[in-house]
């Protein structure tokens, strides 16, 4: 396949979790991908390039997007899935929380989503899609996590306005929406307490995750859509 002609997508937390495997799961669909992390290491598959950044910092974004189109030629999608999720009381978050919790959530988002635009402009258009959490829709007492709504909230919201800046230009934008997904991330002790969470009485797993990611990629007629893979979360308990 001629390089130029491959389709690139960028994804963002990539080193393990759900954005490794969406690096799995694009390679799949048979897209080039530049994957970042603050700790990635370098990939074996030459359709896989890895940059090492904090993705809250603004010249990380200018790196993986100049890394994309100097390795790939070009940009097709971008996967906002790094995330950070803190759950404490309201008054006991710290200014260093807030700060983490903003900086990779918005500002990580924002960054490389506006250095990544004008390259899917010119290929006629693309896909942004970004991970957020069903605590935006459906706050739970037992889970206290004001950042995360305040922040993946905002998400939500800029992906409807984005959608409909864009819906005439060919870019596509879209969110998933996750319940708690079996990920290192959580230590197997809270599994039964996370699984209670949810109205299946189970966790999500990464697949789930990622084939809703990979619908939304060949779903051309779905724009400003928000997701819900959650277990029944968002619908009640």
């Amino acid at each position: 396949m001629n390089t130029q002609q491959q389709k690139v997508a960028i994804v963002t937390g990539a080193s393990q979790g759900i954005g490794a495997a969406l690096v799995e799961g694009y390679r799949k669909l048979g897209y080039a991908v530049v994957a970042t992390s603050r700790t990635i290491a370098p990939a074996d598959d030459a359709g896989v390039l890895t940059v090492q950044g904090d993705i809250a910092d603004p010249a990380t974004a200018e790196r993986v997007v100049a890394a994309a189109v100097e390795r790939f030629g070009r940009i097709d999608t971008v996967v906002n899935n790094a995330g950070v999720f803190v759950a404490k009381p309201f008054t006991d978050y710290t200014a260093a929380d807030y700060a983490t919790v903003t900086g990779i959530n918005v500002a990580g988002f924002f960054h490389l989503t506006q250095q990544a635009v004008p390259h899917l402009l010119a290929q006629g258009g693309g896909h942004i899609v970004s991970v957020t959490t069903s605590l935006v829709d459906s706050a739970d007492a037992r889970v206290p996590s004001v950042l995360a709504s305040l922040t993946k909230g905002g998400l939500q919201s800029a992906t409807k306005s984005l959608a409909i800046e864009y819906a005439t230009r060919g870019i596509r934008v879209n969110a998933v929406s996750p319940g708690t997904i079996r990920t290192p991330m959580h230590p197997a002790e809270t599994h039964e307490f996370l699984a209670a969470l949810h109205p299946v009485a189970r966790m999500g797993e990464v697949s789930d995750i990622v084939d809703a990611v990979l619908f939304l990629e060949t779903a051309p007629f779905v724009t400003g859509e928000i997701l819900h893979v959650d277990g029944g979360m968002s619908a009640g308990h």
